[in-house]
């Protein structure tokens, strides 16, 4: 097997890779487009969702899709008015500001969710045109016993969402317009490929072999850039990764309900009806009272399932959940809480001493000590799976794992960032050191190798994607400086399976982004330990 071929010429690998291309009103060109966005990420039975439309066709029709078990449509109207509004160029930041266009009262037997919209219209030259959007319908308040309370990663859409041209990586804010934005609004529409992918969509790690001295390929940005969607479509989303947990845990017999982040933050008492929460994939965005919000709630004796990974930001909510602010790298040079009484909220990594709360305080595990494997140059030929070391474990009860067997090679659930601790190995199995926040009691089940940087003395920088800059980062935040030699202290890392009691409660963290992708494919031993987890949980 060889790299996929998408038809690009290597101009055009690279510009998949390296530059910077965005959805943006006009983008389709004489075609014509339309584009929406609802006025909240998330609705409880009884209130009225607002939708924000714009579009070149004057009629549109609409499609409102639970995506569970089966795809139930659940609304359908025909001959909706819409019209092109006019955008601010800065949107991605300050929002769309769209007129309202249409609303919908969400019927009280609406079932907790995620809410696909689709809307349909014809364009310029009488071909089809189309968007999607979508919405959770949140849980009423109450005891909810036997059902799992999903936490969508909400705060990783609004960062990875590209649509306007700016996010919390790439975007045309600042006087060269050519830098990320530390401000990005919810109030847009989302990117290509966040809420709905075709099946061949490449996820990131790779899955070919990679030959020797061969310059990193990333095909899922390359199939991104062929094919029309966001480069980030992989790192975040519905799509990729929280809608294919519902739907398997429905399929597979669960009750589950959806809440988005903003739950957390805002109404933390959610919480309190449920046995059982789980966070998915790439869970990567926090502010300080949705940690909050969990750590009291595993401290009275609830369970925490987070098959996810890379905990690495704080963040912080403004207008009342419209607009999310992380400075990032920038932080101790642009937060204007950096070096104030209210640094602790700086938007910076959670590890950073300034903020004095590593991730791996709530979950065991922390994102600056797990973090690149499976792609570009990091640990491209890397393991596959976890490396188990305590199979014995009552999470790997049933599937007749060995010590030193890999857990999930065959569909690849390590990767594509991955979270870990400092850690020793003694007597043929690791320990954590208990530096950088690790909990008391902190058991290690499962462990593979991680890298922050792209390092080969093969391959030119230039060819290099990830390059050191995390790595330097880190080396920063945690040595405090961005020498050679801090580099090197920080340049290696792991990710893990670990779990941990706290007050009345407990917490397993399967510290990978791809760990869905097991059960997107159906990999038996993935899960069987994630039944094994969410069993326990809920009491089975």
């Amino acid at each position: 097997m060889t790299f996929p071929d998408f038809g690009l010429s290597a101009d055009e690998r690279r510009e998949a890779v390296l530059g910077h291309y965005y959805e943006r009103p006009g983008m389709d060109g004489e075609r014509g487009e339309i584009w929406c966005y609802t006025d909240r990420i998330s609705y409880a039975p009884g209130e009225t969702v607002t939708l924000h439309v714009s579009s070149t066709a004057p009629r549109y029709a609409l499609e409102v899709v639970r995506d569970g078990r089966t795809e139930a449509v659940v609304l359908r109207e025909e001959g909706l008015a819409a019209r092109w509004q006019d955008t601010p160029d800065q949107c991605s930041v300050l929002g769309c500001g769209w007129a309202a266009s249409h609303a919908f009262r969400i019927p009280e037997d609406w079932p907790s969710g995620g809410y696909r919209v689709t809307l349909r219209a014809e364009g310029r030259d009488g071909a089809p045109i189309a968007c999607h959007h979508l919405f959770i319908v949140r849980p009423v308040p109450g005891r909810r016993p036997g059902r799992i309370l999903q936490v969508a990663a909400t705060g990783s859409w609004t960062a990875y969402n590209t649509w306007g041209g700016s996010n919390h990586y790439q975007g045309i804010t600042g006087p060269d317009r050519n830098q990320y934005a530390p401000t990005v609004s919810i109030e847009r529409p989302f990117c290509r490929g966040f809420v709905v992918l075709p099946q061949d969509a490449p996820r990131i790690p790779l899955e070919v072999p990679v030959p020797p001295a061969t310059p990193p390929r990333y095909p899922h940005m390359e199939w991104a850039y062929a094919n029309g969607y966001s480069k980030k479509y992989a790192s975040s989303g519905w799509a990729s990764y929280d809608g294919h947990f519902f739907r398997w845990a429905e399929r597979a017999g669960y009750a589950v309900d959806l809440a988005s982040q903003h739950e957390l933050h805002f109404r933390p008492e959610i919480l309190d009806g449920y046995d059982c929460v789980v966070f998915i994939g790439h869970d990567e965005y926090w502010t300080w009272e949705m940690r909050d919000a969990i750590d009291e709630y595993v401290g009275r004796g609830g369970r925490a399932a987070r098959f996810a990974a890379n905990f690495m930001w704080q963040t912080r909510l403004e207008d009342e959940g419209r607009r999310q602010v992380c400075y990032k790298y920038r932080a101790r040079a642009e937060d204007p809480l950096y070096g104030t009484g209210r640094q602790s909220r700086t938007t910076t990594s959670w590890e950073a001493p300034e903020v004095g709360r590593p991730g791996a305080a709530t979950f065991g595990l922390n994102a600056t000590r797990g973090l690149y494997v499976g792609w570009g140059g990091c640990a491209p030929r890397g393991v596959r799976g976890f490396p188990v070391y305590r199979p014995e474990h009552w999470a790997f009860a049933g599937t007749g794992l060995y010590y030193g067997d890999l857990l999930g090679a065959e569909s690849h659930v390590f990767g594509y960032e991955v979270d870990g601790v400092d850690y020793v190995i003694r007597g043929g199995l690791p320990e954590p050191t208990g530096e950088g926040g690790a909990p008391d009691g902190l058991e290690i089940l499962a462990l593979g190798m991680s890298s922050l940087k792209e390092e080969s003395a093969d391959i030119p920088a230039d060819d290099q994607f990830l390059s050191d800059a995390d790595a330097r980062f880190v080396a920063e935040t945690l040595v405090g400086d961005q020498t050679p030699a801090s580099v090197d202290k920080v340049k290696r890392g792991a990710g893990m399976i670990a779990t941990f009691r706290r007050g009345g409660g407990e917490v397993f963290h399967a510290g990978s982004c791809e760990w869905v992708a097991g059960l997107l494919r159906r990999d038996p031993m993935v899960e069987r330990v994630t039944a094994n987890v969410l069993d326990r949980y809920l009491g089975r």
